[in-house]
């Protein structure tokens, strides 16, 4: 099993930065990928930015040249920087962990409103 915990949601306003953290535990040697997904209401929920256990990344294209995904292997961390918000954006943002199956974290809200 693996376990995910994330931090670093919150409110800001248009135009302002935010940095998600996601600290994984447990079977970790086996996690291929790790990800941030997002949600918001009444929608489904997609794929915002994803990094390779190599350093590979994919983004969703509206989030292209405002959002970065990183990661610290030897601290089993996975973290979002996320800049130039917009109110678009605004949602609960998942961590996820790819082994043979998917593992996801409790969510975190993220506000985007002045």
């Amino acid at each position: 099993q693996v376990q995910l915990v994330e931090s670093g949601g919150g409110l800001v306003q248009p135009g302002g930065s935010l940095r998600l953290s996601c600290a994984a535990s447990g079977s970790i040697f086996s996690i291929n990928a790790m990800g941030w997904y997002r949600q918001a209401p009444g929608k489904e929920r997609e794929l915002v930015a994803r990094i390779s256990r190599g350093g590979n990344t994919d983004y969703a294209d509206s989030v292209k040249g405002r959002f970065t995904i990183s990661r610290e292997n030897a601290k089993n961390r996975v973290y979002l920087q996320m800049n130039s918000l917009k109110p678009e954006d605004t949602a609960v943002y998942y961590c996820n962990a790819r082994t043979s199956y998917d593992w996801w974290g409790q969510g975190t809200q993220v506000t985007v409103s002045s």
